[in-house]
């Protein structure tokens, strides 16, 4: 959990004024809001817990991990790619769904 921490800190850091900060938009401001959680009864490692479930479902994580300046071992890129693709194809099908659902309600049939 402390790695996720020292992750967090060095990577929500506040932007100069300028053009280039203005460029990055949405995750800029996502940067700047941050993420509050409370520790109570001096329960860290529940805090922490809550914290990484809502960088996880934020997609505040999946922007940390595209961060990384580290090499990335090729196994693990073809996984990644895999991974991508999936989620693409299964995209594109929800859509083909939808599309036909919205064709036929347009039909009337």
């Amino acid at each position: 959990m402390n790695s996720i921490a020292k992750r967090l800190s060095t990577s929500f850091t506040r932007p100069s004024h300028g053009i280039n900060s203005l460029s990055h938009g949405n995750s800029q401001l996502q940067q700047l809001r941050g993420i509050r959680v409370r520790v109570r009864n001096g329960k860290l490692e529940q805090a922490l817990g809550f914290m990484q479930r809502i960088m996880q479902s934020s997609g505040i994580e999946r922007l940390i991990k595209e961060q990384r300046t580290h090499h990335v071992k090729n196994s693990e890129k073809r996984v990644l790619a895999q991974k991508n693709l999936e989620r693409k194809i299964r995209s594109q099908e929800l859509s083909r769904k939808l599309q036909s659902i919205l064709n036929q309600k347009v039909r009337g049939l």
